[in-house]
């Protein structure tokens, strides 16, 4: 009995002495294994993580993140590699008229010239909420002030036709609020439209260049012509306002839009000059070709970043989308929710040529952001101005009689689809913090 107590006893001394060494071992393996590599613990990652994330979806690029680890603490190489996982050009529109619009039209005193819908007399305001929702992620909200800081000393351009103007629009009408009256100004210099916001010494400017190279409608106001006439060699004349920009938006299609674009070898001025129709595609791709070796020169590639506004769809044939009512955009009200739709008034021929540019250009050290805006807003047939836009000739009774046949279905209404546009340009921007 005594050597059978004796080894119970043994045995529970021996377990006795275990039992803190495994609960030391055990604190240890908790402690390793609840830390990152910089070991602090998961409930303190950083927010742009992808690990902080509960969703499978790819993680939202997080602009006030962004905004509050602006000194150096967000690594540049985290946020791109969160860009690359969301695709901000695929996905639906959503109708939000919580959120939505993003500023009162009636309030921004930019539109009233010409793109204010309401403001010239049209009633169903619908087209004003709704909210582009990518499938995988979120766009950022836009921050006017977060822009405008981020833009403190520089010079945010947008180069090329009234579309681009209209993009150009929207964003004064989204910083308008932001800053008081006394602290902005307006000035327009020949093509240059000027919007400063003085506080912040920082300019948001548009400039009248409809085909890129220099041409007969170079005139921002009279620009109708007969015949349109490009010097696709020549660019330097828009180009040199360009040069010191920060920030670049490029868009030319919509002048593009002919069979034959007539092409003059010399000066408008010389009566040497030499003229010949040429096929259009083959006119773009001369002029791209210029606009390319322009940047490729002049434009400083560790400074500034460039953007290239993809074709704004056009919604001229109802048919297209099975309406039996208005042959156009005329009286519709509704954005078009097939997948995938997409007009013939798109031309991705045209969309080829500018991405083949702008990879020949990244082959050389230039990289531009091709921002593929033309899917999302094929759906937006209820967005167009229409007939509800100022007229510089008086309407006939004929006119007043048909009102499909004046419907501007190119350019858009706002507060509108510009404004997405506008959304994720300013995510893209965010993006390279």
């Amino acid at each position: 009995m005594s050597s059978l107590s004796s080894s119970s006893w043994g045995i529970r001394t021996s377990f006795q002495l275990l039992t803190p060494l495994i609960l030391l071992v055990l604190v240890i393996s908790i402690f390793y294994f609840t830390q990152d590599d910089n070991g602090s613990s998961l409930n303190k990652l950083d927010p742009l993580s992808p690990l902080s994330s509960p969703s499978l979806s790819p993680p939202l690029v997080n602009n006030n993140e962004v905004i509050r680890n602006n000194n150096n603490d967000t690594r540049k190489e985290e946020v791109e590699m969160l860009q690359k996982k969301c695709d901000y050009f695929s996905g639906k529109w959503v109708f939000d008229n919580e959120t939505y619009p993003l500023y009162d039209g009636k309030r921004c005193e930019f539109l009233s010239d010409l793109l204010g819908c309401e403001y010239f007399g049209r009633q169903d305001l619908s087209y004003q909420y709704w909210r582009w929702q990518p499938h995988h992620c979120d766009l950022p909200r836009f921050n006017a002030t977060a822009l405008l800081e981020r833009l403190r000393n520089k010079r945010l351009m947008y180069v090329g036709d009234s579309l681009n103007r209209n993009q150009w629009v929207s964003m004064m009408c989204l910083v308008d609020s932001s800053i008081p009256s006394s602290l902005k100004s307006m000035q327009i210099n020949g093509s240059l439209f000027t919007f400063k916001a003085i506080e912040y010494n920082a300019t948001i400017e548009f400039y009248w260049a409809p085909l890129l190279v220099e041409s007969n409608a170079d005139d921002p106001f009279k620009h109708r012509v007969g015949d349109r006439i490009a010097r696709t060699q020549a660019i330097e004349m828009h180009a040199k306002h360009w040069t010191h920009a920060d920030f670049l938006i490029f868009d030319s299609y919509l002048w593009w839009r002919v069979p034959f674009m007539k092409i003059l070898w010399g000066t408008f001025e010389s009566p040497d000059g030499v003229y010949k129709d040429v096929e259009m595609l083959k006119g773009y791709e001369m002029a791209l070709r210029t606009w390319s070796d322009w940047l490729e020169i002049h434009v400083n590639h560790s400074k500034t970043q460039i953007f290239w506004m993809s074709l704004s769809p056009t919604h001229e044939r109802s048919e297209e989308w099975g309406s039996t009512g208005s042959p156009n955009c005329y009286d519709e009200t509704q954005p078009i929710m097939k997948q995938d739709y997409w007009g013939s008034g798109s031309d991705p021929n045209m969309m080829k040529l500018v991405e083949e540019a702008i990879e020949n250009l990244g082959k050389k050290g230039l990289n531009i952001e091709l921002l593929n805006i033309t899917q999302l807003s094929e759906y937006r047939k209820d967005a167009h101005l229409s007939i509800y836009r100022k007229f510089y000739d008086p309407l006939t009774k004929e006119q007043l009689a048909n009102p499909s046949g004046y419907a501007d279905c190119f350019h858009w209404c706002l507060p509108g689809v510009p404004d997405t546009w506008n959304e994720i340009l300013y995510a893209y921007i965010f993006s390279s913090l």
